[in-house]
This record gives C-alpha cells, sequence and structure tokens, in this order.
C-alpha cells in the first residue's frame, strides 16, 4: 500500500448543506483506512471551496473549477489529483458507512481484484431507509451490466485501483446520466471485480436529484454507450435492454410532476418495444398518483420491471448517524 490507500473524489456544485451533512460527513467518518478527501467545486457560487477548506483537516484537498464543467469532468478531475492507490467517488448527497472504504479493500484483497462494490440502500431526503439492493454476483457482472446498471448506488458504490482508471480513460465527457454505468462495463471487461453482501452504501432519492432535475434528452446517451460496446454485447450475446430504459426515463418525469412527458415516454416504449405495461402507466401517468399507479399496474399484473434485486434487510444501524 502507498502512504495514502484511498483517494475519495466528491464532486459537488453550490449544495454546501448537503455536501457538509452527507457526502463530505461520510467521507470523514472512514474506519481503519488511510483515506484522503478530494472536493471537486464545479464552478459555485455558495462559497463551497472556502467553507470545504475553513475545515481545517488536513485529510481534505479542494479542486475548483471556476466555471461548471459538468460531473463526468468533475470526477475526472479528482481522478488526476488522487494520490490514493484505489479511488471511490461519492456523490455529495449520498451516505457511506464508516466501514465502507475498509470493507470493500479487504474483499477486493481477498478475491485479487481491481474493483469492488457492494450492497446498497435507498433513502429518502430525510435519511429514511426505503428499500435495500443486493450486489450482483461478479461472476455474471459483464453480461448483466451489458443489460442494466445493475450496481447500485451509481459512482457512490465503486472502489477501483487508482492506475487502472486512468488507463481506461476515467469517465467519458461525452455523457452526463450514463458515465458511471459506461465506465463500469470497461472494467468489468478489463479486470477482476469482487463484491461484499453487506449495505454499506445509501443512495438519496430526493427532488434534486440529477435524474429528475436535468431536462436535458438521455436517449441519445443509450445509443452512444450502445454503439460503443456494440462489440462486447455481440460477445456476450446481449442486448442493452431500451424498454427497461424507457421506463426508467418516463419514471424520473413522473417522480419530477412532469406528468405530459412520462406519458409520452412511457406511450413511445409502449408502440417501440411492444410494453404493455408502459401503456398502462402512460395513462396513469395523466391520471393517477403516484401510490395508485404502482397500486393499478401490480392488479394489472404489470409489475415494475427492474435488473435490480431488492432484499428484504433490517435497516442498517450506521444510517441512524445521519438524521
Amino acid at each position: 500500500m502507498t502512504s495514502c490507500d484511498v483517494t475519495v473524489v466528491i464532486p459537488t456544485r453550490d449544495r454546501w448543506e448537503v455536501l457538509s451533512r452527507a457526502a463530505l460527513a461520510s467521507a470523514l467518518a472512514q474506519e481503519q483506512v488511510v483515506h484522503e478527501v478530494v472536493v471537486v467545486d464545479d464552478g459555485s457560487v455558495d462559497g463551497t471551496a472556502e467553507r470545504v477548506e475553513a475545515l481545517g483537516d488536513p485529510r481534505v484537498r479542494v479542486v475548483r473549477h471556476e466555471h461548471s464543467l459538468g460531473v463526468a469532468r468533475a470526477r475526472n478531475t479528482g481522478l488526476h489529483a488522487a494520490r490514493g492507490e484505489w479511488v471511490s467517488f461519492l456523490d455529495d448527497d449520498d451516505l457511506w458507512s464508516p466501514h465502507k472504504l475498509c470493507g470493500q479493500l479487504d474483499a477486493a484483497d481477498a478475491a485479487g481484484a481491481s474493483f469492488v462494490y457492494s450492497g446498497g440502500a435507498a433513502v429518502d431526503g430525510q435519511g429514511r431507509f426505503l428499500f435495500a439492493v443486493s450486489a450482483p454476483d461478479p461472476r455474471e457482472l459483464t453480461r448483466l451490466l451489458l443489460r442494466w446498471n445493475v450496481i447500485w448506488c451509481g459512482c457512490s458504490n465503486v472502489a477501483a485501483r487508482t492506475e487502472l482508471v486512468r488507463r481506461l480513460g476515467g469517465f467519458d465527457e461525452q455523457l452526463f446520466q450514463l458515465a458511471d454505468w459506461d465506465l463500469w462495463i470497461r472494467l468489468a471487461l478489463a479486470t477482476r471485480s469482487a463484491a461484499i453482501s453487506e449495505i454499506l452504501v445509501a443512495y438519496a432519492m430526493h427532488e434534486q436529484s440529477m435524474l429528475l432535475t436535468d431536462r436535458r434528452d438521455v436517449f441519445p446517451e443509450m445509443d452512444y454507450l450502445a454503439a460503443k460496446h456494440s462489440e462486447a454485447s455481440r460477445m456476450y450475446g446481449v442486448d442493452f435492454d431500451r424498454a427497461l430504459f424507457t421506463r426508467w426515463v418516463a419514471r424520473g418525469h413522473r417522480l419530477a410532476g412532469r406528468r405530459r412527458e412520462a406519458a409520452r415516454i412511457y406511450a413511445r416504449g409502449a408502440r417501440r418495444h411492444r410494453d404493455l405495461g408502459a401503456a398502462v402507466r402512460a395513462v396513469g401517468s395523466l391520471v393517477l398518483s403516484e401510490p395508485t399507479i404502482g397500486r393499478a399496474t401490480r392488479l394489472a399484473g404489470f409489475e415494475e420491471r427492474s435488473s435490480l434485486e431488492k432484499i428484504q434487510v433490517p435497516e442498517p444501524e450506521w444510517l441512524s448517524r445521519y438524521r
């Protein structure tokens, strides 16, 4: 190991209140590991950089973009600044168990792996536990990723060897919503992975998430991702799940209150993919409340499709420290 085992990279922009109580607190609470935290201030105007520096914690560094360059560029800036042998990314609103880094590094070492991930939880905007998702089997990871992004909590879950991520080119800056999925595919194709079943990460589901606030058309990204990995898809005999992706996009619009846009995209999925469940949701998005849509589709036999396996576990004890 180097003198710094892990660099934690946290991109942020104008969200000091969220950053300070969630990601930064989680990163600094890590136990049994030598680590540093690189906060990448992507053009904030709320004094984020100055506030981080005012903490006076020698483990924390700030790298600042004078103007916002986007989250993929911000993550790459943190990657290039990293001094740790491993790098782990953390979105500013997500949460970690204090044992996240040491647990994952131990699992990677035991498996001889160069990147590692764990099970994860979903929490609401107040940090209340919603559900848990299992860690996919590393033996099937590449095939699974070529269908759907099965690593829960996106960029807040994976830890990987820093030089490997650099060699692979880091995050593709042509992507904004799917950049993590693309990198996980490239890592899975390049090296051995390891998984730990323990719930070590929590993804915050709230109205300010990028999925809900970013209005850019994400379908060209899916086309780009599929074209980029078309050879791997042919080799593994699996296709990206466009019907599931369409539902995911529509649901984001629905949760953000953009009912007409959600209905339009559900209807598009119903036509293109012969997805009757999407047709039911298209109508429901216009006339039903969110809980009623779920009940209606279940009664009609059209459950929400997913490749993510939810598991029945008690709320992780560590979550209580963030409430």
